[in-house]
């Protein structure tokens, strides 16, 4: 039951008449010699660590290790529970659910990599809103963390996740890809239509750029976790309405991570261009800025 491209899993899925997320529990399986009862248990284990991670600042706000966010996710609750937002409800606790994680992983919480940890409020994000808005099991989603799963490996084997090698596309892009697949298959979508959405958040997102202000892994990627959620619901939406996606999934992991390597050394996670170079984000960080010395001419 193994794969090692997206076309061998949706011949795989054709073949045992199976989805993307039951595919990639027997892998698991199969090549960890693993009984099932075991890999779905660490895979509950793991959305245990994801629904804390994106509830927790929402009770008590943490404010970063390097002082650049806290506390943005209660703000995007507040302005919820007043009836002031002008997002749905799925996009507007996705959003909020998505950035708090960021908050956990910048103040040296626990959270899960989904793929990467500047891109990990994306999957727990849109599963926990999903979940709450249709009121959808644990088991359910933890068969859909199987299928962002299945996405995630395919672009670790043959792409990358890691900004310093094909910029932020590399990291929010894919875990948006994994969330959107894994939100076409709960919401009832075929294996295809799951490769389209991944395809098209991808190419929604071709040629983002990593620069962290500071050199760390808080600004922009949380506010870009919140984008990256709002990327993955559009291509979900898209392709369970019956939109085709032309360029495959294997295609578009090609194009991605060729976009990536041709990204200047300084748009990749070095803090040495983007926003990261801007006046505002070096006054912010002038610690860091007065190592770099980019900014001393502004």
């Amino acid at each position: 039951m193994d794969f090692k491209s997206a076309k061998e899993l949706l011949d795989l899925c054709e073949e045992n008449q199976l989805p993307i997320s039951e595919v990639m529990r027997q892998r698991e399986c199969l090549l960890g010699e693993t009984p099932r009862d075991a890999v779905d248990h660490r895979m509950a284990k793991a959305w245990e660590i994801m629904h804390a991670s994106a509830t927790q600042p929402l009770k008590k706000p943490i404010k970063s290790m390097g002082g650049l966010i806290g506390g943005e996710a209660k703000k995007l609750e507040t302005h919820y529970n007043k009836k002031k937002n002008i997002c749905g409800d799925v996009l507007q606790k996705a959003m909020t659910y998505a950035m708090a994680v960021l908050e956990v992983n910048a103040s040296m919480g626990l959270i899960v990599a989904a793929p990467t940890a500047g891109s990990a409020g994306v999957v727990p994000g849109m599963m926990l809103a999903l979940q709450e808005c249709y009121r959808i099991s644990d088991q359910r989603i933890v068969d859909a963390l199987f299928n962002a799963g299945a996405v995630g490996y395919l672009a670790m084997r043959n792409a990358t996740v890691a900004g310093a090698v094909g910029g932020c596309q590399a990291e929010v892009g894919i875990a948006s890809a994994m969330a959107a697949s894994a939100a076409v298959e709960l919401m009832g979508g075929n294996p295809q239509q799951c490769l389209d959405a991944a395809s098209t958040v991808l190419m929604n997102m071709l040629g983002l750029v990593c620069d962290p202000v500071g050199g760390l892994v808080e600004y922009p990627c949380q506010n870009r976790n919140a984008a990256g959620v709002a990327n993955a619901l559009i291509a979900a939406e898209l392709s369970l309405s019956g939109i085709r996606q032309l360029i495959p999934f294997d295609q578009m992991l090609d194009a991605m991570y060729a976009v990536g390597k041709r990204l200047p050394a300084e748009l990749r996670e070095t803090a040495l261009g983007g926003c990261a170079a801007t006046p505002a984000a070096c006054a912010a960080t002038p610690a860091a800025c007065a190592a770099c010395g980019l900014c001393s001419g502004n």
